[in-house]
Formats: structure tokens, sequence, C-alpha cells
């Protein structure tokens, strides 16, 4: 049996997932908790499960508290409303970042991605685990952003670039630009690399959105950018620019 825990203060909450893993004949969910201090607590006293399932904002305080406190010995599937943790998520022995409602595909999806780490006895250490997320690693597919008292999900393809202006991140879509808790060099790490590329110190771009190119004999690269942009490419960039565009 794969020993699992479920870290949810709402109750409600904590029970429709309980519920909806127990059409899994082999997980068992042997705890569930309800904050921090429970965390730490369980975490410090207790052998850690194969598999966590951890909402991320606590009644006191954030999820990733418990496990700084006491490094996971198990593979996190975290499971929440808020978008903007997802960074922090993957470098906690995240494998998986599920947003409520919770859709049953995507649970089930999030069981075989935990399954296909596993070796053929289930077992593993904690350095095993580093390693085998390193190199899957996940990349941010959806960002949400706040509009006044209101919050907005934004799919990645639908943001044309991400800029750093007065120390601030923005993301632009075709409609308007949206302030984000970003920074340029944890996007770059996260965004999928094949669609994104960091142009400059100031930009990302997405590749959907480049109209034209301009080059100079003097290795100066410029690109025509929706909606109405002009980028130039940073000169130590060029080359790296010019492969992943053929890449």
């Amino acid at each position: 049996m794969i020993k699992t825990v479920i870290i949810e203060d709402e109750k409600p909450a904590s029970r429709k997932l309980e519920r909806m893993l127990s059409i899994f004949p082999d997980i068992e969910v042997v705890a569930k908790i309800e904050s921090v201090e429970e965390g730490v607590a369980w975490f410090s006293e207790n052998e850690h499960p194969q598999l966590i399932f951890s909402d991320i904002v606590l009644g006191d305080g954030l999820s990733f508290d418990i496990f700084e406190k006491v490094p996971s010995k198990g593979f996190i599937i975290y499971t929440t409303a808020f978008d903007q943790y997802t960074l922090k998520a993957f470098k906690l022995n995240s494998i998986d970042y599920l947003l409520k409602p919770i859709l049953d595909e995507d649970l089930a999806g999030a069981i075989e991605k935990f399954k296909s780490f596993l070796p053929s006895d289930n077992s593993v250490s904690g350095q095993d685990i580093k390693q085998l997320i390193k190199k899957d690693k996940s990349t941010l597919s959806r960002i949400l952003v706040k509009i006044g008292y209101n919050l907005k999900i934004i799919q990645t393809q639908e943001i044309s670039c991400f800029f750093s202006e007065n120390k601030i991140v923005y993301l632009q879509t075709k409609d308007r630009t949206y302030p984000s808790d970003f920074t340029l060099d944890d996007l770059e790490e996260t965004l999928e690399g094949k669609k994104f590329f960091r142009v400059n110190r100031q930009f990302i771009i997405n590749s959907d959105y480049i109209n034209n190119i301009h080059t100079s004999p003097n290795y100066k690269v410029e690109l025509e950018f929706q909606p109405s942009e002009e980028i130039t490419v940073s000169r130590d960039r060029v080359k790296d620019f010019k492969d992943w565009l053929v890449g």
C-alpha cells in the first residue's frame, strides 16, 4: 500500500479529497493534518509517507513552513487555489500542482505521475526524490493575477511577454498588462523552454507573438512584437536566440 497524508485546513475539502482517493485501492490515507503546527509535530514523530497531498495556505501559515522545518522524505502533490506559489512548490519535492476544484482526471494523472517515479519495490530515498524531480522539471502553465479585489487565471500561452520595470515583473496579454509576484530569474527556470526565451535582462518573450525579426551587420537583432512592442536581443544572447528559434 502507498501510505498517504492529506494536509488541508478545510474539513469539507479534506473529506472530499479522501473520498476521491478512496477509489485507488493501493492508496491508504494514514493521517489528515490541518495546520502547520500539527504538521511539524506529526512529521517529527512519525514515519514519513511516500505521498503527501498538501494545501498551501493553512490557518496558521503556509504548508511550506512544515517541510522547511522537517524536510519531507516523500513526494508532494500540492492542492490549492493559488497559483502564485508554483515556483516555490517545485523546490520542495513537489511533483505536481493541482488547482482547486480538483478534477478526477487531474488527480488520476498526478497519481500516475507519482507512480512513474517509483522503482519496482516502491522504495525511494529523499535524495532520489530530488534527482527524479529535477529530471522531470514541470513548467508553469497558468498564472493567478490580482485585479483589485478579484483574481484572474491567465494561461501562459496567452502571455506575449514578461518584462521588468521599476523592480516589478509584469505580464502582457493582447488585452492588457498585469503585475505579478514573480522574478524574471524564477520565470526563466519554470516557463516552457521551447515557447519562452529571455532575450535580455528586461524581457522574456513568447515565440508565438513575434511578428518580424530584423538583423544588422553589427549583429544587432530587433523584434517586432505584438501588440506593438520593439524589443532588442542582447548581443550576448543573439546566438542562443537563433538556436532557440530553430530548436
